[in-house]
């Protein structure tokens, strides 16, 4: 009787383990990608499966297949997916709460959600759904903005080799995309912010690039106290007095900020061009800060690579575009800028060229201006090989406005021509730092 047993015993047990690799087999070979399909690598149990994602995508999504879905709940490296099938609007709804991505272009902090949830419908190669954003639960309490998520729509067209989605976000409330994109920001305690904002976004798996179109309406934002930097001291050293008008603060507006006088402090064709360059790099390579943006981060922020950081700067330049206005914004620049081994335009003309920011040439304001892309390196390289990139140059030359044409013509030939010695090594500078304090 117990040998009968054991044989019976042993007999399910193979059956369920021929049962388990035939399903696994049917999985392999039924999900397997096509040659040049997109496919992506996933572990069951000892088994190592190649999937095509166009065919997984298609079977998931197809009638017989997602109403089984409803209830079904994955662990997946974002957080617990809850899946549902509203069988009404023929609709799969998959929630990620709480949910957590890493955009690369954005900074190596990962977002952080009370819930994503996205609704998803096929019709053949043609898809189409729903998007709901939530912010962290413990910000509803603390943030007002937080009390409703953001929503939008989208399309997508699937193929072989790829996945490209239109998505189309509501307009809200400028405050609430703080709230659900950086909601532990100490700013979003004081600060009234007004203004909306809605969002056209384009993306495309498997490569990871997307392009965002922002519409921003009366962005506007008060308390954050900037307005006590009207009587601000420099302590890098004596102001240069110079004005919007004197070589030097056209140099480095040609270097840095040539939209500078036409935008209320940021600038959506420059954040857009850093949006592209910072994903061909994967990781922030390039800020598209405007000058308002970068004396936030020198007075206020500091330097860190994180969303976070982009975000409150950004914060501090729309106030202070009100509160100071241009003159003031541009003075407080050069007097706080880092040039390499010192900060401020007086002392680096003086350690430099051992003359006032008032009296430099027009080709020595530019050697300077463009330093400010990378003052250390551009440092580092004068007094190692006795000059700085001719091409960085020549194209700070070239983008300054406002002049005729001859004397362009004249300021390319002496910035192609001048040759200046490195002199920062023959005087002890009063302060060697090359990040201001405030």
């Amino acid at each position: 009787m117990k040998r009968a047993l054991r044989i019976v015993l042993f007999g399910l047990l193979a059956l369920l383990v021929t049962a388990g690799v035939a399903l696994a087999l049917v999985v392999k070979i039924g999900l397997a990608p096509a040659r040049g399909e997109w496919a992506i690598e996933r572990k069951v149990g000892p088994l190592t499966l190649e999937l095509g994602v166009p065919t997984l995508l298609r079977v998931a999504t197809s009638p017989w297949l997602a109403p089984r879905l409803d209830g079904l709940r994955l662990n997946t490296r974002y957080g617990p997916v809850q899946f549902r099938w509203v069988d009404s609007a023929q609709l799969l709804y998959l929630r990620c709460a709480p949910c957590s991505a890493q955009v690369a272009a954005l900074g190596p902090q990962p977002l952080q959600l009370d819930h994503l949830q996205i609704g998803l419908h096929r019709d053949a190669s043609r898809l189409r759904g729903t998007l709901e954003a939530a912010p962290p639960r413990e910000a509803a309490g603390r943030l007002p903005a937080a009390d409703a998520p953001l929503r939008g729509q989208w399309t997508g067209r699937l193929s072989q080799t790829a996945l490209d989605v239109d998505l189309q976000m509501d307009e809200a409330p400028i405050a609430r995309w703080y709230a659900v994109a950086a909601p532990h920001l100490p700013e979003l305690q004081r600060a009234r912010i007004g203004g909306t904002l809605a969002l056209q976004a384009h993306v495309s798996q498997p490569s990871g690039h997307f392009k965002l179109q922002p519409q921003v309406a009366q962005f506007s934002v008060e308390g954050l106290g900037t307005e006590a930097m009207l009587g601000a001291r420099s302590s890098c050293g004596a102001p240069s007095r110079l004005t919007d008008q004197s070589w030097l603060a056209r140099a480095v507006i040609a270097a840095e900020d040539q939209r500078f006088f036409n935008h209320p402090g940021y600038d959506l064709i420059e954040l857009s061009a850093a949006l592209d360059r910072n994903q061909a790099k994967g990781g922030i390579d390039r800020g598209g800060s405007t000058l308002t943006q970068q004396l936030a981060k020198m007075l206020v922020t500091g330097s860190e690579r994180s969303l976070e950081r982009k975000l409150r700067e950004l914060l501090y330049a729309v106030e202070m575009e009100n509160t100071l206005g241009k003159a003031r914004i541009l003075q407080l620049y050069l007097d706080n800028a880092p040039w390499g081994r010192v900060c401020g335009a007086e002392a680096a003309a003086q350690l430099y060229f051992k003359r006032s920011a008032l009296r430099l040439e027009p080709a020595q304001a530019v050697w300077l201006a463009s330093m400010l892309h990378a003052p250390g390196l551009a440092a580092e390289r004068w007094s190692k090989e006795g000059g700085l990139d001719p091409k960085r140059l020549q194209w700070v030359a070239e983008s300054i406005r406002g002049i005729p044409r001859r004397q362009r013509e004249a300021l390319l030939k002496q910035v192609e021509q001048a040759k200046y010695p490195w002199l920062a090594d023959t005087a002890t500078p009063a302060r060697s730092e090359t990040q201001p304090r405030r």
